[in-house]
């Protein structure tokens, strides 16, 4: 049986896991969408302002998604919450 540190270990490994698969996730979606030009080392400006732009744009996105994906789940314990009160189950 896993200890309480070797549980929070392999916590703290799926969620640095899960932060490179979105950061990759980000990083292949902004090149493939702003990188076009390869015969120079360094990014034009308007390459650079181009993934800038993808990178806010997405991270709002997963903001306003993750956001949402709370408020939807609150109502839902609320609503199982006043379902339970109704049938006479407390939780």
């Amino acid at each position: 049986m896993a200890t309480p540190n070797e549980m929070s270990e392999a916590d703290q490994i799926k969620t640095f896991k899960d932060f490179l698969v979105q950061y990759n996730k980000l990083s292949e979606l902004c090149f493939n969408d702003c990188i076009h030009d390869f015969t120079s080392r360094t990014l034009r400006s308007t390459e650079e302002k181009c993934t800038l732009n993808c990178m806010e744009k997405y991270l709002r996105m997963n903001q306003r998604v993750s956001q949402r994906f709370h408020e939807f789940q609150m109502i839902a314990n609320e609503n199982m919450l006043a379902l339970a009160q109704k049938s006479g189950n407390p939780s």
